[in-house]
């Protein structure tokens, strides 16, 4: 048996360029890369379901199949009055309703301070354009797009519906709308490409992956209530 003599020497090699810190940095780099995509994908998962569940449903005004409701989202007020969305929503919803593609106008909005009222100021705005107060009915606890769904259905009865809202929000709305039991067509307003539009868009892909959470889970809206017989009433006094 022999014996070492002297101990183990460990030789370390001088490092003067950082090359250990420089490896550790390009896995991490590699790993954020690949985390960032994953994270991307995951992301833009739900907004791409809808855009393609409902490609087939986004029409125009000329080509919607008629229906007996328009369905018209809140976007807000400024001083009381609808904000510029707002309106050009409700200017389509106008223009289908003139043009005999639609009977009713079910206006859905946010009633939820007294100083906020979308729905009343939306149905202001459509009886300002010819639209009869008789024939607009409104749904003071759409607070969002899937409880406005749901309520339209379970609230209002309604069964098929053309959906007015912008180019950028109406396949989420369809989609959803289809989910909650609503067959939907809808009309897309356009806007200019400005900033507003360009938030709304980004906004859009964070509220998709909410609405995914909605049609998986099913929630009830934050305010259900006893059913309404606002549309069925104003369907008996409407232009056929």
């Amino acid at each position: 048996m022999t014996r070492r003599l002297f101990p183990a020497v460990r030789l370390r090699l001088p490092d003067p360029v950082g090359l250990r810190a420089l490896a550790r940095s390009r896995r991490a780099q590699r790993w954020l890369v690949q985390a960032a995509m994953v994270a991307s994908v995951v992301g833009l998962a739900p907004v791409t379901w809808m855009h393609l569940a409902a490609e087939d449903a986004v029409t125009t005004v000329a080509e919607v199949p008629r229906q007996e409701v328009a369905v018209v989202f809140g976007a807000g007020l400024r001083e009381g009055e609808p904000s510029p969305y707002l309106a050009h929503r409700l200017d389509a919803a106008a223009e289908l309703y003139h043009a005999g593609k639609v009977r009713v106008v079910l206006v859905t909005g946010d009633n939820g301070r007294v100083e906020y009222d979308e729905p009343d100021a939306m149905r202001t705005y459509l009886t300002g354009r010819g639209v009869p107060d008789g024939h607009v009915v409104s749904d003071y606890a759409g607070f969002d797009t899937w409880d406005s769904c749901v309520r339209a259905k379970k609230v209002f009865g309604v069964d098929r519906a053309v959906l007015v809202t912008q180019d950028f929000h109406i396949r989420r709305a369809v989609t959803l709308c289809r989910s909650a039991g609503v067959e939907s067509h809808g009309i897309g307003v356009s806007e200019p490409l400005d900033a507003s539009w360009y938030g709304g868009k980004a906004r859009e892909v964070l509220a998709a992956g909410k609405g995914a959470l909605d049609v998986l889970l099913d929630p009830a809206p934050r305010f259900l209530g006893a059913q309404e017989e606002g549309v069925r009433e104003a369907l008996v006094t409407a232009v056929p």
